[in-house]
């Protein structure tokens, strides 16, 4: 793994980003001799994936089986009662300052990032009283991680005291992939629990990380909660506020990177699943699909769970019987549920566009978009209304969608009062399940962008890697990643790639934390 120290601030406010090199080679294929290449997926790792292939001059073909583009951030036309038209999706995501390389596929077609809008906090609340906020947090490690524990009223000098300060040492120190071996084997729950934190400070500074992997902190591997810890707090001075596009989804990002790759000639089927890829006979592969038949020297896939699980059990002669054993062995995470409700009234005027919640029964999160996003806010403006999204993660399996939906607007009139005279004029629920499980003890049974077979690469947030990303970050740097193998086979310049620091930033705090871990394991 090569880490070069990133010295400006271009990229980002941390100045200690460092920079993974790629091989160097061609700027662009010869016209002549244009390799081919078909990218499954079009979600964020396909799109990056495909972006700077169809940049070296690669024929791209990019199949995605949803009509639209954006994978889990895709979105869709539809009309309410009132007849207006607007777009459904599966929910809010935050747009970290740590997501260097989701970023870069995004300057592609907004140099400036003016589409994205940033939220002035990202307050947190537990049901006995206790308020969280990153609002006045330092940026800069260790303050950050420091200043959060002054700040916070869920940490007391009676909690901070019985805390297992030699069991915290871990999280002084993360090392990208050490990290996996020396904690993928133990549950969230169970590491913080020995670590001591107060029960508050644990649904409030640590189960908001468990609950964006849509799994409950038991199932959750503890490597996956620590490496969100580096990233965000020792390991970044870029902070835990984000920014969130001031459009939906399709207006905002998908429709412009469209745009952008039909330019560079790439040809995108949408509803067009991949059902099977079988051997060329003069080398490659025939990828089969609604659209026919079509030959490709290699491969990108950058499918969900669902779906690379699909394509390997249809695939008899893809790779080999390990890797596609290990692939139908993938497991995803439990269901969750996004319901959107249109009030006929706005929320409080000095409600956050975004809550974190915690003790809320399901409750996990409430957005206002029409605090941010362009489209809500018109129809809030026309209305005098307000459209507001909540989120519940990890829903039991079985359970009634209707039930849950009920329960969340329950919970949300608890959380803010003023909600319970609300008439919801309009309402939409999403129930899916095709995230990935990041089980306690899987790491290694994932797949890495790199394949038994140098012609197929893997990208996706599912996909094991060296380097400290997560989410939607590691969706992005999976996929350039996955293009980079091939456009190296190629003789073709590859993507740049950026990330936090792979190890904690503070010397001291490191010497620390390996001497408490040595005595430990002593």
């Amino acid at each position: 793994m090569r880490f070069t120290r990133y010295g400006t601030a271009e990229r980002g406010r941390d100045r200690n980003a460092v920079v993974i090199p790629a091989a160097d080679g061609s700027h662009r294929a010869d016209a002549r001799l244009r390799p081919t290449c078909s990218v499954v997926g079009g979600g964020i790792a396909g799109i990056a994936a495909a972006t700077i292939l169809a940049e070296r001059g690669v024929d791209v073909t990019l199949h995605e089986r949803e009509p639209t583009l954006g994978g889990r951030l895709a979105g869709w036309q539809d009309r309410l009662s009132d007849g207006s038209e607007v777009t459904m999706s599966r929910g809010f995501h935050a747009f970290f300052r740590q997501y260097y390389n989701l970023r870069g596929l995004l300057r592609r077609v907004d140099p400036g990032l003016e589409r994205l809008t940033g939220l002035p906090d990202y307050p947190l609340r537990h049901s006995s009283g206790l308020c969280d906020s990153f609002a006045r947090v330092p940026r800069t490690p260790p303050l950050s991680a420091l200043g959060f524990v002054a700040l916070s009223p869920s940490f007391g000098w009676r909690d901070l005291g019985r805390m297992n300060a030699r069991a915290a040492l871990p999280l002084l120190d993360v090392r990208v992939p050490d990290v996996y071996r020396r904690y993928d084997g133990v549950s969230a729950r169970d590491f913080l629990d020995a670590i001591g934190f107060p029960p508050a400070a644990q649904h409030l500074a640590f189960e908001v990380f468990s609950r964006s992997f849509f799994a409950d902190p038991g199932e959750l591997s503890a490597a996956e909660l620590v490496l969100m810890f580096h990233i965000y707090f020792l390991g970044s001075s870029e902070g835990l506020l984000f920014d969130v596009p001031d459009e939906p989804y399709p207006q905002a990002l998908w429709d412009p990177l469209a745009s952008y790759l039909q330019g560079h000639g790439v040809r995108i089927l949408t509803g067009t699943g991949v059902e099977e890829i079988a051997p060329a006979p003069h080398g490659g592969h025939i990828v089969s699909s609604s659209a026919g038949a079509r030959h490709a020297d290699a491969l990108v896939l950058a499918t969900d769970t669902q779906g690379l699980r699909m394509i390997a059990e249809a695939s008899p002669a893809l790779c080999d019987p390990p890797w596609r054993a290990m692939v139908r062995a993938l497991r995803t995470a439990p269901p969750f549920l996004v319901s959107r409700l249109w009030l006929d009234r706005p929320v409080g005027a000095r409600r956050p566009g975004f809550l974190g919640t915690s003790g809320y029964g399901p409750l996990d999160n409430i957005s206002v978009l029409d605090r941010w996003e362009g489209e809500a806010s018109r129809w809030a403006r026309r209305t005098g209304g307000s459209v507001v999204e909540l989120h519940a993660y990890a829903v039991p399996s079985g359970a009634d969608p209707r039930v849950v939906s009920h329960e969340l607007v329950a919970q949300l009139h608890r959380v803010w009062p003023e909600t319970r005279g609300a008439v919801i004029l309009d309402q939409r629920h999403e129930l899916r399940s095709d995230c990935p499980l990041f089980e306690v003890g899987g790491h290694l049974n994932r797949p890495t962008v790199h394949t038994p077979d140098p012609t197929v690469t893997v990208a996706g947030d599912l996909v094991r890697t060296e380097y400290p990303v997560a989410l939607m970050e590691r969706a992005a740097t999976t996929g350039f990643l996955a293009a980079n193998a091939h456009l190296r086979r190629w003789g073709l310049r590859g993507q740049t790639l950026w990330t936090v620091p792979a190890a904690g930033r503070s010397a001291a705090l490191r010497l620390l934390a390996r001497a408490g871990t040595s005595a430990a394991d002593g």
